[in-house]
């Protein structure tokens, strides 16, 4: 049966490249698990966009001395390049800035205060005599009070995690250089403390299959400290107008209505699609599974945050934007990886320790490091990008396991049956052919039940297990001395090898894309494993903005091989490229 299947990956801030520890801690976990479920037949969404509010992108633009709004479209620009090039494949890459998106956080908005959950509340903010303006969040930064850390923000210390009051913030200094003075100012508070009871027992209630690191950060913490009121406003003109009369000045804080993106996403996509209520398959179908891919940074956000302002709005959400009184679906699951670092160093932009995404796909394909990267996902524990290890990963196991594997098995065949499928006898196949082809057909219920869990390190394992298998039956086999004896024993062969290679093309397809999509054309197949992507240009009243679109293919896949006898087929060539171990300490001169 089809199943609706919303895959929601973290939004990048507009304010930096993104790296390879970024790829792989949400966007290439996400893409793969949504490859997946298209090859399955099932209906996705993967939906994200680029953040493109807030003081991040505020604080590069004043930098600079350009405005927010060419901030955020240039990096949202090097975003699709990256997505495209390394085959991210998105129904919908959109951004913050949009009218849509204003207009259904707005709604979640009003849902909230309607509902009882929003109030105002005055508190002391610092301020900047000399710019006329209050400095929120990231302006100020200072020792934080509770753990002692230096460069707290002035609303929250990133590590410790905790809330903090600005006004008690140690030895506080503006970014800008400001003076700063405490004023007071006013914002609405979510009131989460009364949302606390219905958020823990939703998190109890998936503990079946939400990581432990997940509900560790979630629920451990609400257990131990409780959800306290959060304001959810931001002295602030670049962001989404708080709608309610006299804040005109302010905007929604970017915490509460980022997250709201995966709601208007698919409200969008819809549009496009001239589909208008399709978003309701993935929002309110109680069967839908939701599954968002971020970093462990992201986690009480995700997991705990979001599920209550999307239970806060409820039904009142649907009554304000779409005239019915049905829930919003509650996520299903939270894979949140941990970080990836570098060459036993944590990745930092400031210092250019860090793999930049474009700028490595000049030199490496994209299936070679999006096999890299998901070899190495930090799914339970950080994982470290190590240049020699990528060297040996590609050219022991890419290259000489499942690229030498299909490039030998084609191009023999090639030679010998004149471009075409050996026309065996399928009923006269032996005992061991027709075991190695059960054990690959075993194959889509081993790896298929390990990506529905979102195991997604194990799942390429056990791909890789499976070819190796195919490795070992030709090793025994031979078809290339049984040539010389039999030319119908060798056929069978070969024909086994190559079954076997189409339906390991389909179980390597999440992963890597490309060359299994190459495969299939070797293949001669008619119908691709994936659709399309490609840029679209929307135009709304906020003005125009560009999207990453993907257009797919409708048809179950996820299935053993139905390759013909005798058909023919196109001339192999080989899928991987061996490196020069020389690049590692080319790739090491590089950083930094």
């Amino acid at each position: 049966m089809t199943e609706n299947i919303l895959i929601a990956i973290a939004w990048p801030y507009a304010n930096a490249e993104i790296h390879v520890g970024n790829i792989t801690g949400s966007h290439l976990s996400g893409d793969i698990i949504a490859r997946y479920h298209r090859l399955k037949g099932n209906n996705v969404a993967m939906v994200s966009g680029t953040d493109s509010h807030g003081t991040p992108v505020t604080l590069r633009a004043d930098a600079e001395g350009i405005s927010p709004e060419d901030v955020y479209k240039r990096y949202h620009a090097g975003f699709l390049e990256l997505f495209q090039q390394i085959g991210i494949s998105y129904d919908l890459f959109t951004t913050t800035h949009t009218q849509n998106h204003h207009k259904v956080a707005q709604s979640i908005f009003l849902a909230l205060k309607e509902n009882g959950y929003l109030y105002p509340k005055k508190s002391m903010q610092w301020y900047s005599p000399s710019a006329n303006r209050f400095l929120p969040d990231r302006y100020v930064e200072g020792t934080c009070y509770i753990c002692g850390e230096e460069g707290a923000r002035s609303d929250q210390c990133d590590s410790c995690g905790n809330v903090l009051e600005p006004e008690k913030l140690i030895n506080p200094k503006a970014k800008t250089g400001d003076a700063l003075e405490l004023r007071e100012t006013e914002h609405f508070y979510i009131d989460l403390t009364k949302l606390e009871p219905a958020v823990a027992n939703f998190l109890r209630e998936r503990s079946g299959h939400i990581r432990e690191t997940v509900l560790g950060e979630s629920l451990g913490k609400i257990e131990a400290e409780g959800l306290l009121p959060r304001p959810i406003t931001r002295d602030l003109d670049w962001g989404i107008p708080v709608p309610v009369e006299g804040w005109e000045h302010k905007s929604l804080y970017v915490w509460f209505e980022a997250v709201i993106g995966y709601l208007s996403a698919p409200i969008e996509l819809s549009q496009i699609k001239s589909t208008p209520d399709a978003w309701l398959d993935w929002w309110t179908d109680p069967k839908a599974r939701q599954f968002y891919f971020i970093g462990k940074d992201n986690i009480f956000f995700h997991a705990a945050l979001w599920p209550a302002e999307l239970m806060g709005a409820g039904s009142q959400f649907m009554k304000i934007f779409a005239d019915k009184e049905e829930p919003l679906t509650l996520p299903y699951d939270v894979p949140a990886n941990q970080f990836m670092n570098l060459e036993g160093k944590k990745i930092s932009g400031s210092r250019n320790w860090a793999v930049w995404g474009r700028d490595a796909l000049t030199r490496y394909d994209p299936d070679a490091l999006r096999y890299y990267l998901t070899v190495n996902m930090p799914e339970s524990k950080d994982s470290d990008w190590d240049w020699e290890f990528f060297v040996a990963h590609n050219n022991n196991e890419l290259v000489a396991n499942w690229g030498n594997l299909a490039n030998r098995v084609l191009s023999f065949c090639h030679k010998h049956w004149e471009g075409k499928i050996p026309d065996v006898d399928v009923s006269t196949l032996r005992e061991a052919d027709l075991n190695l082809l059960s054990v690959i057909e075993a194959g889509f219920a081993s790896v298929g039940d390990l990506l529905d869990a979102v195991k997604i390190r194990a799942a390429i394992n056990e791909a890789m297990r499976l070819a190796t298998e195919v490795n070992k039956y030709l090793d025994t086999s031979a078809p290339w001395k049984e040539l010389k004896v039999d030319k119908n024993e060798a056929a069978k062969s070969v024909y086994t090898a190559l079954k076997a290679i189409d339906s390991l093309k389909v179980i390597f397809a999440p992963f890597l894309p490309f060359t299994s999509e190459r495969l299939n054309q070797i293949f001669g197949y008619e119908t691709p494993l994936f659709g399309k992507q490609f840029i679209e240009t929307i135009e709304d009243n906020l003005g125009t903005h560009t999207a990453l679109r993907y257009e797919g293919i409708d048809k179950m896949q996820w299935k053993p091989s139905e390759l013909k006898a005798g058909v023919a087929f196109n001339k192999p060539e080989p899928l991987f490229k061996k490196l020069d171990k020389e690049i590692v300490e080319e790739e090491r001169a590089r950083l930094g």
